[in-house]
This record gives C-alpha cells, sequence and structure tokens, in this order.
C-alpha cells in the first residue's frame, strides 16, 4: 500500500470513527475466506460492515483523535478486524456472537465502544442476548398502551353505568306521569 494510500485510508478510518456510535475489534484468525464472506454477509444484514485492517494504521488513526476517545491500543495485536455499526450495537452483536457459535468461536471479540464507552467481552455478550431493535420498541410500546388500555376499559364501564341510570331515571318519570 502506497503512503498516499494509507493517509487516505486513516483519515478515512478516523472519519467513520468520528461519526459512527458502534465499533467492535476481532481477531479473524482461524477464518477461511468463505466463512469471511459469510461473516461479512451477516454483518452487512445487520446494518454493519466489517473491515480487516492493519494495526498500525488503525493504531495511527487512534492516536490521531479526539483527546476524549479512549486508548484501545493494547488490543491491537494480531489480526485485527472491524465492525462499524451505524444503527445501533445489539443487531451486530448479535450477529457477530452468532457466527462465533456456529465457527469455532471465531472470530474473538477483542473489545469495542459504544457511544464512547469500551464495552468488554462480558457487556458484549450482554449486548448480544438483547432482543432486536423492533421487539424492544414493541415490548415498549405494549407497556404503554396496557395502563391505556385500563383506563379506557374504566371510562367505558362508567359511560355503561351512567346510560344505565340515565335509562332508570327515565323509566322512573315515566311510571310517575301515568
Amino acid at each position: 500500500m502506497k503512503r498516499a494510500d494509507k493517509e487516505s485510508f486513516v483519515a478515512e478510518f478516523q472519519e467513520q470513527l468520528r461519526t459512527t456510535p458502534v465499533f467492535y475489534l476481532t481477531d479473524f484468525s482461524g477464518l477461511d475466506v468463505k466463512s469471511m464472506t459469510l461473516l461479512r454477509r451477516q454483518l452487512r444484514d445487520s446494518g454493519a460492515e466489517y473491515l480487516v485492517v492493519k494495526n498500525r494504521l488503525v493504531l495511527r488513526a487512534f492516536q490521531e483523535l479526539d483527546e476524549d476517545f479512549p486508548d484501545l491500543s493494547e488490543h491491537l495485536t494480531g489480526p485485527t478486524g472491524v465492525v462499524i455499526a451505524g444503527d445501533g450495537p445489539v443487531e451486530p452483536a448479535k450477529a457477530l456472537s452468532d457466527f462465533a457459535k456456529a465457527h469455532n468461536d471465531r472470530p474473538v471479540f477483542k473489545v469495542g465502544m459504544v457511544e464512547r464507552r469500551v464495552v468488554e467481552e462480558s457487556q458484549f455478550q450482554q449486548l448480544a442476548k438483547l432482543p432486536p431493535r423492533e421487539e424492544l420498541l414493541a415490548q415498549l410500546a405494549g407497556a404503554f398502551e396496557a395502563p391505556l388500555s385500563a383506563f379506557v376499559g374504566a371510562l367505558e364501564g362508567k359511560l355503561q353505568e351512567t346510560a344505565g341510570l340515565l335509562d332508570a331515571l327515565r323509566e322512573k318519570k315515566a311510571a310517575e306521569g301515568e
């Protein structure tokens, strides 16, 4: 790779790191080309991108980032792949975790970052176990709907009770009028 290409890669990678809220570093050793292609496809389906990068270029990109960016240089050893997710941390974590379970625990999760906070492996596994975003939103909507449905039911009952009282009053007035 020529010097200009390296500088271009570092600049583009820095911009991706600044703009994306989620990325994970992995060790992809032990995966063949066919498996890597499948991994990339599954991550793409989850809204993420998988890049194989040179550690020294990633280190250079990290060093030139903002001061509030955590130091992840200790994790840049061995073959490194970067999962860059723009939509959220759950779906790519689930895709990566499911793929690893089906392929002898490869790729190995090194470290991640979600909203400028470092994510260790235990936190990553918790993210991977969460339901998808759509399901969480549906659960939230259901939680909001339940009390409102009960309230509407109570109001409807009171309305029927009032209608019954009005009917009884009308019948009473009709009986008194005869």
